[in-house]
């Protein structure tokens, strides 16, 4: 396997109460790539996301990141090592400016009330928070409170927020979902500006946000990996149509 592979992972199989969730899933991600994943409801999207964070481990199988096992490590452990992740549901600190909560999110931060009462920001730490709120689109909304945000303006928060991180690899789950046709477009085009800075994996089931992304996709069904290619190369396999009920024109 070329050592170039900023994730690897092989073999990998985690049933829960006998049933598979993921079945001898092997998957290989490029450093700098951004990848789209997309299946079914039940196909093992989000169990593949939990076991690469270690939220949860395989039964059988082994896990890479950037060379080394990750199978066995801690959240906290596989965070430090630089793999962020992104759940659906934003969840931002709602009470605080949407500059305090890139502040937050800053990497070495420790602690809400430490950061806020106590922790001295310097020059270099407020010009990066500026640089992600104008990455996010949100500079002109620093000083206002999260809570108080469009649904969408809080996914791009909450990326923003990972950003400050500075992790190598970000896991992005289903950002467009709940959002206005011109937030998606909005979101698509902020993910695309992150592209190559940093390696991205991408879970949507929305197809059109999966063609404005333009990416390798990966296909999975009953926790394996289906297809991969272009988007027009798997809607156009006679497999991914039939696990799409067949209905090709939403694939």
């Amino acid at each position: 396997m070329p050592k170039d592979f900023i994730l690897s992972a092989e073999g990998v199989t985690k049933s829960f109460d006998g049933f598979k969730a993921i079945d001898d899933l092997s998957f290989y991600l490029d450093e700098g790539e951004l990848r789209t994943i997309i299946g079914p409801n039940g196909a093992g999207k989000s169990t593949f996301l939990d076991l690469i964070t270690g939220k949860t481990r395989p039964d059988i199988g082994k896990i890479e990141f950037k060379g080394t096992p990750i199978t066995k490590r801690s959240e906290y452990q596989i965070y430090r090592m630089g793999i962020g992740r992104k759940f659906q549901t934003p969840s931002v600190f709602a009470n605080h400016t949407v500059y305090d909560n890139i502040l937050l999110g800053l990497e070495g931060r420790r602690g809400v009330w430490s950061t806020l009462l106590f922790g001295r920001t310097s020059t270099e730490q407020r010009d990066r928070i500026y640089d992600i709120l104008k990455t996010i689109n949100l500079a002109h909304k620093a000083n206002e409170q999260a809570g108080t945000l469009a649904y969408g303006q809080k996914q791009w928060l909450e990326i923003g927020m990972l950003l400050a991180q500075n992790p190598q690899l970000l896991l992005i789950d289903e950002p467009a979902a709940g959002m206005t046709d011109e937030e998606t477009v909005k979101t698509g085009e902020l993910i695309l500006s992150l592209a190559g800075k940093h390696t991205i994996i991408v879970i949507e089931h929305d197809m059109v946000f999966v063609r404005q992304l333009n990416s390798k996709v990966t296909v999975l069904h009953q926790g394996h990996v289906l297809r991969e290619g272009t988007l027009d190369e798997v809607r156009n396999d006679e497999r991914v149509i039939e696990v799409y009920l067949g209905r090709k024109k939403n694939v």
